[in-house]
């Protein structure tokens, strides 16, 4: 009877210190961001990497079993994981993270999109209707984000929503004071030309005021033929760049090309947390991309 007792109270134990709330997260930015939120009370898997491409993943019956027992799906949505994310839900009939669910947290649906497109034409490549959903390069809206998502936690999980908001209150705090030093170190940015290999920036360029003069991929997600690149030569003719910009997770072929015909400075940026060793969390994602863009800046 006392062994029946003791395994009991150790299996009470055990159950108290286990995470609250299971969280899905689709990309790596938003597992680092449920992380910031949730400290202990949360345990969170990403369903990519910072190396791989989160338009093209393909729904694993290993995702499938994550997203089957998860209380929160954190995703970017505008038609970012349009590809493989109804599937995933459809196959793990998890109801509290299908659409409109409790469970279903869209980053985008807190802020206001970028590049909205005035008609649509698959013919030009990778277009989203909803706008540009790599909303996760401007901290800016990265804390609109993480304001929203620390009140669903409360939401799901009300027993600690007292933590999570002080864990809010701490990020945030940390995250502005870290917004206003990068603005302060970036200010010699504010206006230098450069290229972008992918329209994966608008939200970068747009917080520091980069101005973008040429994208290398004429139709978006599509690798530049030589006239398209070409193109762009002649464009810089005219109006000349500093830098050269792609994501760790791309090919740099294009890049490369780009670079050697004119010299100009290549920048591999990390895009999201892990896209390279330096950027570990979303405060070194953001120390990290600023460091590489003023490197080329000089």
């Amino acid at each position: 009877m006392k062994k029946i007792i003791l395994s009991l109270l150790l299996l009470v134990a055990s159950s108290s210190a286990m995470a609250e709330l299971n969280i899905f997260a689709c990309e790596p930015e938003w597992a680092a961001l449920s992380h910031e939120l949730g400290g202990d009370k949360v345990t969170v898997f990403s369903a990519t990497t910072g190396l791989q491409d989160p338009h093209y993943i393909q729904a694993r019956p290993s995702l499938i079993a994550k997203a089957r027992r998860a209380h929160l799906l954190v995703c970017t949505g505008a038609e970012l994981e349009s590809g493989w994310l109804p599937l995933l839900q459809r196959k793990a009939g998890n109801a509290t993270i299908q659409t409109g669910g409790s469970g279903y947290f869209m980053a985008s649906d807190y802020v206001d999109l970028l590049d909205i497109p005035s008609s649509l034409d698959r013919s030009q490549g990778d277009v989203h209707a909803a706008g540009n959903p790599h909303i996760h390069t401007s901290p800016v809206t990265i804390l609109n984000i993480a304001k929203a998502l620390t009140q669903r936690m409360q939401k799901l999980d009300s027993v600690n929503a007292v933590f999570y908001q002080q864990r809010w209150s701490d990020f945030s705090q940390r995250w502005l004071a870290a917004t206003e030093r990068w603005q302060q170190q970036a200010t010699q940015l504010k206006g230098i030309n450069i290229v972008v290999q992918h329209n994966s920036w608008p939200y970068l360029l747009n917080w520091l005021a980069l101005n973008k003069v040429a994208v290398l991929e004429r139709k978006a997600g599509v690798p530049p033929t030589v006239d398209d690149l070409n193109n762009v030569l002649h464009q810089l003719k005219i109006t000349p760049a500093k830098m050269v910009i792609h994501a760790a997770y791309q090919s740099p072929r294009a890049t490369d090309w780009l670079v050697d015909k004119t010299g100009i400075n290549k920048v591999t940026l990390p895009f999201t947390v892990g896209g390279n060793e330096q950027s570990k969390d979303l405060f070194s994602l953001f120390d990290d991309t600023i460091k590489r863009l003023l490197e080329a800046s000089q």
